[in-house]
């Protein structure tokens, strides 16, 4: 049988290192040995010995939220001995490397995977929570180990080195160090109060030393009381 389907580059990547790696650009693969985190329903194949748990209640107490979100429990423990392959939506996948001393702060919507040697913690998002898509929460990771996210598109990491402002539908992630605020963008006058928008009446403020990941996208914004949608903020997207 022949086509280019067969390909090289379409092959399973091997190595002999456990742990994440890219198999392409839109797909993660986990060589298992142990135990990773991942997001539920971000599975599309597996070869070995795993086995998939959902974490409620008795698994991730601080990441227990329900009177900030409806959804269910997306959040999934993988344990055992084997191939596990990982993707969200056909989204671009990056693979992030956390050294002690490290803190990064991810939109939920765009966490895909991580090592179970990370520590992680909610935290509200100073500032701009309010108005954000992404709640009033983001999860901040530190420690060692590795950590997936997604984005839709190719994003461009912009280095804080002067005072920068992101729609806060389309940040990905930030230095945790860097201080976060409200910025207004858009002009108040005659024309927004007849109705005229820009369609940016508000940005996030980013401040200090640092970068900033913006994705070609924004996120849709919450729906509803409550509740998100399925690729809204992190509590939505993420856990309960």
């Amino acid at each position: 049988m022949r086509s280019e389907l067969f390909s090289a580059e379409n092959l399973e990547k091997e190595s002999a290192q456990p742990g994440m790696r890219l198999q392409n650009s839109k797909m993660l693969k986990i060589e298992l040995n142990g135990e990773a985190m991942a997001r539920v329903g971000s599975m599309v194949a597996y070869q070995g010995n795993v086995q998939f748990q959902a974490l409620g209640s008795g698994g991730l107490g601080k990441f227990l939220k329900q009177k900030l979100t409806g959804e269910g429990v997306p959040l999934m423990k993988v344990t055992g001995q084997g191939d596990v392959f990982l993707a969200e939506l056909a989204k671009d996948v990056h693979i992030i490397d956390l050294e002690p001393g490290d803190a990064l702060s991810i939109n939920g919507s765009s966490v895909l995977a991580f090592d179970s040697t990370l520590q992680y913690d909610i935290r509200m998002v100073g500032g701009a929570g309010m108005a954000s898509s992404s709640g009033l929460f983001n999860c901040v990771f530190s420690g060692y180990g590795r950590i997936a996210i997604t984005t839709k598109g190719t994003p461009v990491v912009l280095n804080v080195d002067a005072p920068t402002y992101v729609d806060p539908q389309a940040a990905v992630c930030w230095s945790a160090n860097l201080q976060t605020g409200y910025h207004r963008a858009e002009q108040l006058g005659l024309g927004t109060l007849l109705g005229r928008r820009t369609g940016e009446s508000f940005t996030m403020s980013f401040a200090g030393q640092g970068f900033v990941v913006v994705q070609p996208s924004e996120e849709p914004p919450i729906m509803g009381s409550g509740q998100q949608q399925q690729e809204g903020g992190l509590l939505g997207s993420l856990l309960s």
